[in-house]
């Protein structure tokens, strides 16, 4: 498991067990802001690399998300 989720979980646990200190609490709101920014990164990639084909095998990737992909290329 990603050492950041880790520590947000076991945050999350203390939280319900008793509560957190303040320093506690900004640590879990800039770990899961951290988190959250991979995650969106993440997924923004797979899906500048996607091509999407109907059940016929025509390519019906949206033009924007074409867009997208070629100047990403360009970079």
């Amino acid at each position: 498991m990603i050492p950041t989720l880790t520590r947000i979980n076991e945050l999350s646990r203390k939280a319900k067990e008793g509560g957190l200190t303040e320093m506690e609490k900004e640590e879990q709101v800039r770990l899961r802001q951290e988190y959250l920014q991979t995650f969106r990164g993440s997924v923004n990639d797979i899906l500048l690399n996607a091509t999407i084909y109907d059940p016929n095998g025509d390519d019906v990737t949206p033009d924007k998300l074409k867009q997208e992909q070629a100047s990403k290329q360009n970079q």
